[in-house]
């Protein structure tokens, strides 16, 4: 996790030394001996195995940690850097409500859900995600949250009926033990059934919402949640419909899908009640790390790694049966909206051109602090309304099919039109609008960022963004760089 999240904490990786854990791994996950014995005699040739007696490294900086100060916590609403303490998070919310969102005094707005009895408020948890990114590795985890929802099942607890849930796991291997320990059936009961394997939630790949809770959202104009094991949370990426996006463990994210809402301090409130009405706790349906443990030894297994991965260069049947065809290079299909020959090498010398002065530049964008990658190159949905769906209408793709940016980043037509294309993204420019929208000068015509480029370009008139600090921070997205 703390490897993975490399870029939410501004480095270009994270690094730790191999030990015997890491050798512990390779061989529970399956790995041949002479493979094991190879990477302990390297990395010990390298003097990059570590164990007790290893001197401590020299570091240019140094940052400590006192494990005894660490608290169950989550991160949001709208970046991963802004931790929220478990037992804090309904009243950080609250104050989000005005800080963020602009709905100081407004904390008991509702809106009646169609078609049934109950109405739903700011912080309505309406996604709940066991997602691919980081925490689906870790078993300690996954099993966990398969303890609580067995646990919960237990007690009679259920879903809230506004929640959508889904489990999609970053590996087979998860799939494998979570059915084998019966976890999964438990899942299944909560709702939280195997979507995919691979990004689904975390790049905005959640699918919409139920048509009545959608309606209830924008005809209330409210504030409503996601929370999901993703690593990453910024603006207008998990879903158009949730404003506020909270990172949590996948048993936390199980435990909010119950809750139903934000506003709930899971720590001191019951999280539901039993069939007899009797109020039920977090810390009732929570599972010990000695249940967790002894599922993991039993479940966890290097047979199960080389049964699911064995092969894997072989691929499944449906990988096998793509038909392409046979050649040294890549065929362009011009037909194709996923995938196009790009245009960046075209022109190019083997010198670029030396830097020059920028005169008679407008400005394209006026933004604020922590303008991510989120925010200058989307992963998420394409609106039909937007430059890159109208490319893509105009290519006879229904707005059904149009899937997301981050699955047609090979397409540059589609990337380039979704450059600051963000739903979240506020241009000072245009003050009071959200969306990439700039003024177009000299006109004054308030238009897509996009449109307002190629406007310029065919006068030759260069551009410029100014942003204040973190802008760039976030995902690493060559296309944040490139469109």
């Amino acid at each position: 996790t703390i490897a993975n999240m490399a870029p939410e904490y501004g480095a270009t990786c994270g690094f730790f030394p191999v030990d015997a854990e890491t050798l512990r791994y390779l061989k529970a996950t399956g790995r041949a001996k002479a493979r094991i014995d190879l990477v302990e005699k390297y990395a010990k040739e390298q003097g990059m195995f570590r164990t007790a007696k290893s001197a401590d490294p020299v570091f240019t900086d140094l940052l400590e940690l006192d494990l005894s100060t660490v608290e169950p916590s989550m991160a949001g609403p709208t970046r991963p850097q802004d931790r929220v303490p478990l037992d804090q998070a309904a009243q950080m919310f609250r104050q989000s409500l005005a800080k963020d969102f602009g709905k100081a005094g407004r904390e008991g707005d509702t809106a009646p859900l169609p078609g049934q009895s109950v109405a739903l408020s700011h912080g309505a948890v309406v996604i709940a995600a066991i997602t691919s990114c980081t925490n689906t590795s870790n078993p300690s985890v996954m099993i966990g949250a398969g303890l609580l929802a067995r646990n919960a099942l237990k007690h009679g607890l259920k879903v809230k009926p506004w929640v959508k849930t889904s489990l999609a796991p970053g590996s087979q291997v998860v799939q494998e033990y979570l059915t084998v320990s019966g976890l999964q059936k438990d899942l299944d009961k909560l709702g939280f059934n195997l979507a995919a394997i691979g990004c689904t939630t975390c790049i905005g790949n959640s699918g919409p919402l139920p048509e009545d809770v959608s309606t209830a959202i924008t005809s209330g104009d409210l504030v409503a949640a996601a929370v999901l094991s993703g690593n990453r949370n910024f603006e207008g990426r998990i879903n158009p419909l949730t404003r506020a996006n909270y990172l949590a463990s996948p048993p936390l994210v199980v435990a909010y899908a119950i809750a139903g809402n934000m506003n709930i301090d899971l720590t001191k409130e019951p999280i539901g009640h039993d069939k007899k009405g009797k109020p039920v706790f977090l810390k009732d349906i929570w599972p010990s790390s000695q249940e967790i443990a002894a599922i993991a030894r039993k479940s966890i297994t290097a047979k199960v790694f080389k049964d699911r991965y064995g092969d894997v260069f072989t691929g499944d049947r449906a990988w096998r049966g793509i038909k392409v065809k046979p050649g040294k290079t890549y065929n362009w299909d011009e037909r194709s909206t996923y995938i196009q020959n790009p245009p960046h090498f075209e022109g190019m010398d083997h010198e670029p051109d030396p830097v020059t002065d920028i005169k008679g530049a407008r400005i394209l964008g006026l933004f604020g602090d922590s303008i991510t990658t989120d925010h200058i190159s989307p992963a998420g949905d394409i609106k039909k309304a937007s430059p890159a769906g109208s490319y893509l209408v105009s290519n006879k793709v229904e707005p059904v099919d149009f899937n997301s940016y981050g699955a047609r980043r090979g397409n540059h037509e589609v990337m380039m039109r979704g450059t600051f294309a963000n739903i979240r993204i506020k241009n000072h420019m245009v003050p009071g609008v959200e969306g990439g929208v700039t003024k177009h000068y000299p006109s004054g015509e308030q238009m897509p960022i996009y449109d307002a480029a190629m406007k310029y370009i065919a006068n030759s008139v260069p551009l410029v963004i100014f942003a204040g600090k973190e802008y760039g921070t976030g995902s690493s997205r060559d296309w944040a760089a490139k469109g």
